[in-house]
């Protein structure tokens, strides 16, 4: 999110909120029911990753209104049965219009999770080694003197290069960020949303 000052609007229905959702109801939903609420789990964790990625070089209310149909097409982003899609599922989901149809992001998304699998075989959990990259719990709110939405974070750019290492793709520290604003690693929330405080 990188909207300038004023970072906060009083919405019609009289509640502060930030202003980047602006009047979408599906993105003022997104942002008062799930953005920056902590989220766990491989499955849960993998279907972040993927829509990221899928969102680099896009804005995320165009992810979020195809976000329905990723899931039915990636079989709701169980890693497994997305670690076994084949060339032919490949092919399929370039003629659906109902998602991105970005052959290098769809072919990522499928070999991440096979990647998954193979972190999971080895008694690790793709969720564990994402959160082990979180600031500490005292350093998650940024301070609201001089607030401003970033791009990335040190903590993002250890886990992109982390994942890279992995052999994961689309995981660049900017999409990592969006990651980590997404699922409660930092509560980014500006100053003045109503949000900000019950996140804390």
């Amino acid at each position: 999110m990188s909207e300038k000052p004023n970072h906060v609007h009083r919405y019609d229905d009289g509640v502060t909120r930030c202003r980047w959702p602006g009047k979408d109801d599906l993105y003022v939903a997104y942002h008062d029911e799930e953005w920056g609420v902590a989220r766990s789990g491989d499955d849960e964790m993998f279907e972040r990753i993927a829509l990221e990625g899928f969102q680099a070089g896009l804005s995320w209310i165009t992810i979020l209104r195809r976000r329905e149909e990723f899931r039915k097409v990636f079989k709701n982003f169980a890693v497994a049965k997305v670690a076994k899609m084949t060339d032919s599922d490949v092919e399929k989901l370039m003629q659906n219009a109902g998602i991105i149809r970005n052959r290098a992001k769809i072919l990522a998304t499928i070999r991440n999770a096979q990647l998954i699998q193979e972190l999971q075989r080895n008694g690790e959990s793709i969720s564990d080694i994402v959160w082990s990259f979180a600031p500490p719990a005292n350093k998650r709110t940024p301070a609201a003197k001089n607030f401003e939405w970033r791009a990335t974070s040190a903590e993002s750019d250890a886990l992109s290069k982390h994942l890279r290492k992995l052999g994961f793709s689309f995981v660049g520290s900017t999409t990592m960020y969006a990651l980590m604003q997404a699922t409660g690693f930092v509560n980014d929330h500006a100053p003045g949303c109503f949000r900000r405080e019950q996140l804390r």
